[in-house]
Order: C-alpha cells, then structure tokens, then sequence
C-alpha cells in the first residue's frame, strides 16, 4: 500500500507541481540527487574517486513524449561522457531507452543509442542500459544485441524479482555480455514476478551465484584501470545480507575481488559501500543528477520508510 500510493505520486503533475516549489524538497532530495548541473555531478565523482569508488552518472529523465526532447536527452549524455573524459573522474555512463525514443519508436531509439555508444568508444568509455518495466524487457534487450554487434562497451541491468530472469541471465552470459544484477523497483503484477520479498532475495542470491560462475568460466574479466569498464558481474543492492552471501560465494569459488563490482545508490549505505571499498572490492555508486529529480526522489521515498522520516524530518526543519 505504501509503495503503490509513491510510486503513483512519483507519476502524478499535481503532486510534482506541488513538491517541487517547496524549498526544504530540494534540500531533502539533495541526499540522494547531485545537483541540477553536470558540473555539480562531477564533483560528486571527484569526492567519492578519493575514497576509492568509482560512479555510473545518470541525467535524470525517462518517457520522452517526442523527438525533439529524445534528441535533447541524447545530447545530454553526450554532453557527460564528454565532461568525464574532460574531467578525468573514474565514471562510466547509465541511460533508460525510453529517454532516447524507446516509446516513441524503435528507430528513433536505435539512431540515438548508437551516437552515444559511438562517443563513447571514442573516449573510452561504457554505457550502462537501464532496465525499465517489464514491458520494455523484450526491446531493451533486442537493442543491446543489436548494438553488441558493433560494439563492446555496452552492457544491461536484469531485474532479479522477474520469473525470467535466470533465463535471460543464463543467455546473456553465454553473450559475455556485463550484467547489472538488482532487484527490480517497479510495480509488477504476481504473474510475472515474484511478490514476497523472501522470493526476490533468494532469486537474487541463485543469479548472483549463476553471473560469479559465468564470470570464474569466461577468465574473470576484472575492473579496467580507468574505472570505466565493470567487471561482468555487477550487484546492485543495499541489503547486506545479499553482499555477504555474494563475498561468501567469490570466497568460496576463487573469484578475484576485482572480478566482482558492488554497485549503490548515492546517498544510501555509505558506510557500507566505503567498507567494501576499504576491503579491495570494486564499488560504483549511481550518481542521478538534473532538474527531473522529482520522480527519481519519490521512488526513493517508496523503496525504504527511512527515506520518508528523512524527507518528514526536512519539513519541520527551519
């Protein structure tokens, strides 16, 4: 109930209208958002780089209603890989599809994430393809095989709460394709996905383990220098329990510490993710930044009561 009624006003104007005039949302989202400005996210990557973690940044934005705006996104993102090889911050790049024209046509997608894909071979670079709501799965997937194609330097997110998941695991590894593993943060019915949280945590256990054997096979691919290349497999989550599951297995398989990477949300775990740093595990914090922060906050709100009581606490702050 709780979960639905946010992610419901993470859609609706009129909660957004209101929200965003108050001045203590800004500064209650601050936490979890870096800044309106590609400057202020570079920044943010500056002061997580010194303590030895590495960024995915994001321009916050989805479901482009026209090309125009997905051609301002593509340029957006551009406009990043561009400020990080200026920069020299250790980050790799995440964008959502329907941000560049997914929704709009697939055309019109597939032109945009090839010019970004383009860039960033050019500096160097990885682009990370956010998952979205189940009905994009297909499509998302069908674009990244397209693009593997002709390019290395891209890899994708599967959502652990789906039945599908270890299919799409499994064939994606036989791809050597670098996978994101999180659990999955939007609302889907029990037909296609699993409801109780015990269910999501023990599928994202078994998939864990499944991408720590693709990768132990394929020759433990490892973390590139520059900390712009993940290694294949990727965990995204914040509960310390699927962290400690997955050091275990590493341990007990003889993974590499840098052929493994823990990926978090900026704002959230600190402290954990600087620990696993301290331990020589690879971490990558997604750092979203841009003026759409309103959505991206609310879902936030969604995920952890905590996050509310932060928000509530900054409303009666002076």
């Amino acid at each position: 109930m709780f979960r639905s009624l946010f992610i419901y006003l993470s859609k609706a104007a009129w909660a957004r209208s209101i929200v965003t005039h108050w001045k203590f949302a800004w500064r209650a989202a601050s936490r979890f958002v870096a800044g309106e400005r590609l400057e202020d996210a570079i920044q943010t990557v500056h002061t997580l780089n010194r303590k030895n973690i590495n960024a995915t940044l994001d321009h916050l934005g989805e479901h482009t209603t026209n090309i125009d705006e997905s051609l301002r996104a593509t340029q957006d993102i551009l406009a990043i890989l561009e400020g990080i090889a200026q920069s020299g911050v250790r980050s790799n790049v995440s964008i959502k599809l329907t941000q560049i024209g997914l929704a709009l046509s697939v055309d019109v997608c597939r032109e945009n994430l090839k010019r970004i894909l383009e860039c960033a071979k050019a500096t160097g670079n990885y682009v990370r393809i956010d998952m979205e709501a189940s009905e994009c799965v297909d499509a998302t997937l069908n674009l990244l095989r397209d693009m593997r194609d002709e390019f290395d330097n891209v890899g994708t997110v599967i959502q652990a709460y789906l039945y599908r998941s270890e299919g799409d695991v499994r064939q994606l590894i036989q791809e050597c394709t670098s996978i994101r593993l999180c659990k999955g943060a939007y609302k889907e019915p029990a037909e296609i996905a699993y409801p109780k949280k015990a269910d999501v945590d023990a599928s994202f256990d078994r998939l864990a383990q499944i991408m720590m054997d693709g990768a132990l096979a394929s020759g433990c691919p490892a973390l590139s220098e520059n900390g712009y290349i993940p290694p294949r497999p990727a965990l995204a989550t914040h509960d310390a329990s699927r962290v400690q599951k997955a050091v275990a297995y590493a341990e007990k398989i003889g993974l590499p510490k840098n052929s493994i990477e823990f990926q978090m949300l900026y704002g959230i775990r600190r402290g954990l993710q600087e620990s696993l740093a301290k331990q020589g595990y690879p971490v990558r914090v997604y750092v979203p930044y841009g003026t759409e922060w309103y959505p991206y906050y609310v879902r936030r709100l969604a995920e952890r009561p905590a996050n509310l009581w932060f928000f509530i606490s900054n409303f009666f702050r002076k």
